[in-house]
């Protein structure tokens, strides 16, 4: 979206509307489910794929403890990781660092579906519980609206879904979106996690604005697939907005579309960064959910992730169904 619309959507948000010291109430009564952290560490030998060096803001240490203690004071018990290198033997990784560290209730990892370790790896790693699924998209040099039609591709995401695990997608634009709507047709019975959507671009010619709305509400038929709101602060001219009224707009558009069933939160941690502390982002979301109510708050902090991902219970805090 051009920051044009980005400005005309806030003007246009109720100034009256607030979501008042329900907000507070509720983030202190229910269980958070962060369904979208990266883990990694800069100081392992032979460094990381990412971040880069150059990267002053986040490329230091993100691991589990560092983590807990930003989050836990806000109310989050749990998180999911999202795997942050395409290196195969990162999986191994990040599952050992999960393990000894039971905030984190799985993790979302990167396989190339095609490739000749794929389903050797797969059927190696789905063993491990904690293991709960791909992620593939924009990412890495990877498209996935070309890739699919690669050798074995497709036949890879069919026994993704046989295993019961899900596919993330990666940094949402319109081809994407094409892209995934493709598989959740062939695959009906995937689940399907899109990540980002509050900051993926639309376009503004009308015909293709009206395409880009008609493919999301066509996946939202799918009971399987779900949306991530993360990556929601923006900079606009040099500033980044803290209030949640700036982006309801925006983010109402899309609760429109998908509904209080198939809506997680995740943070994007520590990308997030970049633009806003993990307090600030999750005071923009917090308040933007809270005036729904607590029965929806609870569905999109901890419930709705629980469908999506199956992740499992690992500490007495940690909710279940």
């Amino acid at each position: 979206m051009l920051r044009r619309d980005v400005l005309k959507l806030a003007a246009s948000a109720g100034a009256a509307w607030t979501a008042g010291p329900l907000a507070s109430a509720l983030s202190s009564s229910i269980p958070i489910i962060d369904a979208h952290v990266h883990l990694f560490d800069t100081s392992r030998p032979g460094g990381v794929p990412w971040p880069e060096k150059s990267d002053t803001v986040i490329y230091k240490p993100a691991l589990p403890p560092r983590y807990a203690k930003i989050a836990k004071p806000l109310g989050v018990v749990g998180a999911i990781a999202i795997e942050a290198s395409p290196l195969e033997s990162d999986n191994d990784w990040v599952l050992e660092v999960i393990k000894k560290n039971p905030i984190m209730v799985g993790m979302v990892g990167d396989l190339i579906p095609g490739s000749p370790s794929y389903l050797r790896e797969l059927d190696r790693l789905h063993r491990n519980p904690l293991f709960l699924g791909i992620r593939y998209g924009n990412l890495w040099n990877r498209n996935l609206g070309t890739d699919m039609d690669k050798p074995g591709f497709m036949s890879g995401l069919k026994r993704l879904a046989e295993l019961g695990l899900e596919l993330d997608s990666a940094n949402p634009n319109p081809d994407l979106i094409h892209a995934v709507t493709k598989v959740s047709d062939r695959i009906p019975d995937l689940r399907i996690v899109i990540d980002h959507l509050p900051s993926s671009p639309i376009p503004s010619a009308a015909p293709a604005r009206k395409d880009y709305w008609s493919q999301l509400r066509h996946l939202s038929q799918n009971p399987r697939v779900f949306i991530k709101l993360s990556e929601i602060p923006v900079r606009v001219r040099g500033a980044v907005p803290k209030d949640a009224s700036f982006y309801k707009p925006r983010l109402d558009a899309i609760w429109d579309v998908f509904g209080e069933d198939h809506i997680l939160y995740g943070s994007d941690w520590p990308n997030s960064d970049h633009l806003a502390t993990y307090a600030e982002t999750f005071k923009i979301v917090r308040d933007y959910v809270a005036p729904k109510g607590h029965a929806v708050c609870e569905k999109f902090f901890w419930k709705n992730s629980t469908a999506a991902y199956k992740w499992h219970r690992r500490l007495p805090d940690q909710p279940v169904l």
